[in-house]
């Protein structure tokens, strides 16, 4: 676990050169125009529907295989580094989906984009960390780190503006000639960030630092519940963003009127990110209260199968992208600096596998009942959460009322 001193005066000019670097990178990595075309590359190249299913179950493969090593490999080499070789993989991956498009380039491409993003997985979130933590800014990473994720968000709005225009001026190749340039740009920055931290030595390399970190999560109870929350919180409405645009439009309004109302949606996750801060230090008890009232907002607003619905599904991704923030600064506060990426990558693990079973139930419900009763079922694991983390508090207020008759002499 971090313990650290923070001096009484926080260096500005430190922060300032870790964020600005952070939050050009985080909007620069999601500002990539291939994003909201690539299933129409692949579909415009012949691939069928199952072929194409492939495509994207060899991606989750490959960062479900590779989550929890990167991370090790981060914590025993310098985690810039690896920030500066995600982008890169990632390139080279658009590269060849555009210069020879054909099912082999594609697997390729999505293996690569995959290994890519395992590397920074983890790496990412141990570097800002630390380093913020060597600033005595520690207690500020979840508002850093929120507004990190709102840039990100912000680039995805600005790629699918984009992405329509340079399509059709140049097509395909031009739009992956942008998203490779991007990609190259992002990993220039990458190599901005400071790191002061040394890779650990004489423990046997990243393996010994997968068993290290391992063994914390093993040997500390709040590790252990820290790593489960991330995945609990995280993964089902990262799920449901893919499912969005249907949801909107079985509401019924006409296709070109669904971007519109998307923005709606994300300006609430963008709200989220930027509330981080002040959520920093929230408790057990706050955090319950928090999904239980995004809950059923993501389920009111799902059932209700109208515009004015999505009113209240924008309130619940505001909550679960400020759920998730907190858990992840949670996390961060619990874990020792010498295995954050490792631990980091393990949540994230978590939260991969978690994603695929959302997915799953999903198209399950979805196909039964339509998108707004799917929407609606997604509440449920949050209100478990809730009730969870509302037990557990007030377990914890009860054997802290009950310690002083204990300890008092009879």
């Amino acid at each position: 676990m971090t313990h650290s001193s923070s001096p009484a005066r926080v260096p500005a000019a430190g922060v300032r050169r870790l964020t600005t670097t952070l939050y050009g990178y985080a909007f620069l990595d999601e500002l990539v125009l291939l994003y909201p075309v690539y299933a129409l590359l692949f579909a415009d190249t012949g691939l069928s529907v199952w072929q194409i299913s492939s495509l994207f179950a060899l991606w989750s493969a490959t960062n479900v295989l590779l989550e929890v090593p990167s991370g090790a490999w981060a914590d025993a080499v310098s985690r810039r580094r690896l920030l500066w070789l995600d982008p890169l993989l990632t390139a080279a991956g658009f590269a060849l989906w555009v210069l020879v498009p054909s099912y082999g380039a594609f697997a390729l491409g999505f293996v690569l984009w995959g290994a890519g993003g395992a590397l920074g997985s983890g790496a990412l979130q141990a570097l800002v960390y630390d380093e913020l933590d060597r600033l005595g800014a520690a207690g500020r990473y979840a508002r850093v780190m929120g507004r990190a994720r709102t840039a990100g968000l912000v680039a995805v709005v600005a790629a699918m503006g984009l992405a329509g225009p340079v399509l059709a001026w140049g097509g395909y190749a031009a739009v992956g000639a942008a998203s490779v340039l991007v990609c190259l740009l992002t990993a220039a920055t990458a190599t901005r960030f400071p790191e002061h931290r040394r890779p650990v030595a004489g423990s046997g390399g990243w393996t010994g630092t997968l068993r290290a970190g391992l063994a914390e999560a093993r040997a500390d109870r709040s590790v252990r519940g820290a790593l489960l929350l991330v995945p609990a919180v995280s993964a089902v409405w990262g799920a449901l963003d893919e499912y969005t645009p249907l949801l909107v439009r079985e509401t019924g309004v006409a296709p070109d009127t669904v971007p519109w109302l998307l923005l709606v949606v994300w300006a609430g996750a963008m709200a989220g990110g930027l509330l981080a801060g002040a959520a920093e230090r929230l408790g057990t008890g706050g955090f319950a209260v928090l999904l239980a009232v995004a809950g059923p907002a993501l389920a009111a607003g799902g059932a209700a199968g109208t515009p004015a619905g999505l009113l209240l599904v924008a309130l619940a991704f505001g909550g679960f992208q400020l759920a998730t923030v907190v858990a992840d600064a949670r996390l961060q506060r619990r874990i020792d600096a010498t295995g954050r990426a490792t631990l980091t990558s393990v949540a994230g693990l978590g939260t991969e596998l978690a994603t695929v079973t959302a997915f799953g139930a999903y198209a399950a419900t979805g196909t039964a009942a339509g998108h707004g009763t799917a929407f609606a079922w997604a509440a449920v694991p949050y209100l478990v959460t809730a009730a969870v983390l509302a037990a557990g508090a007030a377990r914890a207020r009860s054997q802290a009322a009950a310690r002083p008759r204990d300890s008092a002499p009879s």
